[in-house]
């Protein structure tokens, strides 16, 4: 189980990696092109290419966020309970975020066959819709499991 849980994780950190990536992207673009419209030179398309490297931002990030635990977490509710209630209610979340997610990614992979399927492309750069879904539907199944490994660690005592 530890390999299981050592490749999820190491895959959240590459995952993470890319998000970064994007996000320098988007943030020079979108510096570019306020410089660019300043000088009367806008970049074609900035706006709808930020929205696009957006998804790729934030899907990635979140199987890692997830992982170390580093999101919005409502502790306090379930603070007073003991070991094995916070078990059981862990536990219950986790495999409800694993359902939610997985649904998501496989909803997200007939969205992309769709868009592949139709040639949906964006307005001003004709760029493909489908990968990006793809991608977001990959980032979902990682996130399923990371939520698998979160409850294999719940049940080992090691998730505290």
């Amino acid at each position: 189980m530890e390999k299981a849980l050592g490749l999820v994780l190491g895959l959240s950190r590459i995952f993470a990696l890319i998000a970064g990536v994007a996000l320098t992207v988007m943030m020079c673009l979108t510096v570019a092109d306020v410089i660019g419209r300043a000088g009367g030179y806008p970049i074609l398309g900035t706006a709808e290419l930020v929205s696009l490297i957006c998804v790729i931002a934030v899907g990635f990030a979140v199987p890692l966020t997830s992982f170390r635990r580093r999101h919005v977490y409502m502790e306090f509710l379930i603070e007073r309970l003991g070991r094995k209630a916070k078990n059981t209610v862990n536990t219950a979340t986790r495999v409800v975020t694993f359902l939610l997610f997985g649904l998501a990614g496989t909803n997200l992979f007939h969205m992309g066959a769709e868009f592949a399927a139709s040639k949906e492309v964006s307005m001003a750069l004709t760029m493909p819709f489908y990968p990006f879904a793809y991608a977001a539907g990959i980032c979902c199944f990682v996130q399923s499991a990371v939520c698998l490994c979160e409850i294999v660690n719940i049940w080992e005592g090691k998730y505290e």
